[in-house]
């Protein structure tokens, strides 16, 4: 089935292709400048510093609903060895299977595709089984530190949490941003709460990934008006689940990262930033995110931590 011709008049409107050159791989955050960075770095006034991942653990959020994508599996590969010989230095070192997108984690570009085409119009099958992503893998991105805005729908709607079905809109975030009482600008990177990662919190990882609030189909084009650099959530699967169109599956994933070359973001744990904002009356602050460099990779785990 072929995707709508909504889809695609969507697509053109928010198409980032050939803006940064035609050998461009890192696609919005060419918006994070050395002058957003230095505004960035004004806004932390306490210092008080927010985690914002979930442990990576084999009773993590993954439940078997996206295929391959499996919890870490930590072995212990040497216990205490002394490698040098009786009565010297001993060490423990371990190793891990995990998918790289299992909890908190960035989609890299060419996490998803439409029509043969990954960002800035080149084929989707430069993605392949050996190599994994010969362009724009998340190794491409050479550091992610910007101003971080929080726009918690939730607490603006006057819930902890939104239900499930619940799509967020273009004026949901307008209302956010009233809520916290600043506008998001470009080089931002945003941060969507639903409230959703409090299922999983409270031990129902199914109930987190289904159903599930998230981003609406509309929302691309308002990133986009914005000149937002990434965008993430707290989420499983990062838009609404199930959709809100029928079978018009992952439209935001495909809007995002082909179109517009925009990262996304999801399962960050955003409660105890909301609480942190809603006590310091702002919503803005310096946010360090940075992924890690896996060559080929289309996507990676991140521990991001908000300074305010």
């Amino acid at each position: 089935m072929s995707l709508p011709a909504e889809f695609h008049e969507i697509a053109k409107r928010v198409n980032n292709w050939g803006r940064w050159g035609a050998d461009d791989e890192i696609g919005t955050l060419n918006l994070i400048t050395d002058a957003v960075v230095r505004e960035a770095a004004a806004t932390v006034r306490t210092g008080r510093r927010i985690p914002l991942a979930l442990p990576l653990q084999q009773d993590g959020v993954q439940s078997g609903l996206i295929p391959g994508r499996v919890n870490p599996l930590h072995t212990m590969v040497q216990i205490n060895q002394e490698l040098f010989g009786p009565g010297t230095v001993a060490t423990s070192d371990d190793a891990v299977t995990m998918g790289l997108q299992a909890a908190t984690h960035w989609d890299a570009l060419t996490h998803a595709s439409h029509s043969g085409k990954i960002y800035n119009g080149r084929p989707a099958a430069t993605v392949t089984a050996h190599g994994g992503a010969e362009f724009s893998s998340i190794a491409a991105v050479p550091h992610l530190v910007s101003r971080g805005v929080l726009l918690d729908v939730a607490r603006a709607r006057g819930v902890e949490r939104l239900p499930g079905d619940h799509a967020v809109t273009p004026e949901d975030l307008d209302a956010a941003e009233d809520f916290a009482g600043l506008r998001v600008r470009a080089g931002d990177i945003v941060l969507v709460r639903t409230g959703q990662v409090q299922v999983y919190l409270a031990g129902d990882k199914h109930g987190y990934g289904y159903p599930s609030p998230g981003l609406s189909v509309r929302t691309p084009e308002w990133f986009h008006a914005r000149d937002v650099a990434a965008v993430a959530n707290d989420t499983l699967t990062f838009e609404i689940f199930p959709p809100e169109t029928e079978d018009l599956w992952l439209p935001v994933h495909a809007l995002h990262l082909v179109e517009m070359g925009m990262l996304q973001g999801q399962n960050w744990n955003l409660e105890a930033l909301s609480t942190a904002c809603a006590e310091e009356r702002r919503h803005a602050f310096l946010l360090s995110a940075m992924p890690e460099p896996f060559v080929g990779a289309t996507g990676t785990p991140v521990a991001p931590v908000a300074i305010l």
